[in-house]
């Protein structure tokens, strides 16, 4: 990153850190307070729903871009590139994101040799840099997912749908803050904010 530096300060790039998550119903269940010896239920809808979120964050401004689609594929993530594009249009990107098969599509790979035709690599308008193998830990979107499921479990109560848990999973992440060290250990040169 630090051969974009200059890029990424004078705001001809835009560094992010990319992540899918896939959010489940059962990622609502939290724990509950009972009398010891009686049974509490929990009356559960469709144990099988499920929506699957595309999310970057900008390593600079910590603005989270937030997508929702059926599932995480290539297309799916072509569809995402694209809007990140058309969100940052005249820009080049920086993505770095997970070794997700799905990041290593042919079809993938075919809509980046289509956007970066006829340029040189240093000129690249998506460029994409692998995190560590293995290693979420590593990724800051992995931590706004996990503060948008606390979230969550903490509203129980409050979301008796899908649906509901939905709505309330992207309200909460559209104006969740990420403060993080992890920002500092791939850029540490452009923290401004």
């Amino acid at each position: 990153m630090e051969q974009h530096k200059e890029e990424i300060i004078s705001g001809e790039m835009v560094l992010l850190g990319e992540d899918e998550c896939h959010l489940l119903w059962g990622d609502v269940c939290g724990y509950v307070w009972g009398k010891c010896g009686e049974r509490i239920e929990v009356v559960m809808t469709n144990q099988r729903e499920r929506q699957t979120y595309y999310g970057a964050i900008n390593f600079l401004t910590r603005e989270f871009h937030l997508q929702h689609y059926s599932a995480g594929n290539a297309e799916n993530t072509i569809a995402y590139l694209k809007w990140l594009l058309a969100i940052y249009q005249g820009k080049k990107l920086l993505l770095v994101w997970d070794g997700a098969t799905y990041h290593r599509d042919s079809k993938l790979k075919e809509f980046l040799a289509e956007v970066n035709k006829g340029r040189e690599e240093k000129d690249w308008l998506v460029t994409l840099l692998p995190f560590a193998p293995n290693a979420p830990e590593q990724n800051p979107v992995e931590d706004i997912w996990l503060a948008g499921k606390n979230q969550l479990r903490r509203q129980f109560a409050k979301n008796k749908t899908f649906a509901q848990v939905k709505k309330s999973f992207g309200s909460f992440l559209k104006t969740f803050l990420l403060k993080s060290i992890k920002f500092q250990w791939y850029a540490p040169q452009l923290q401004i904010i």
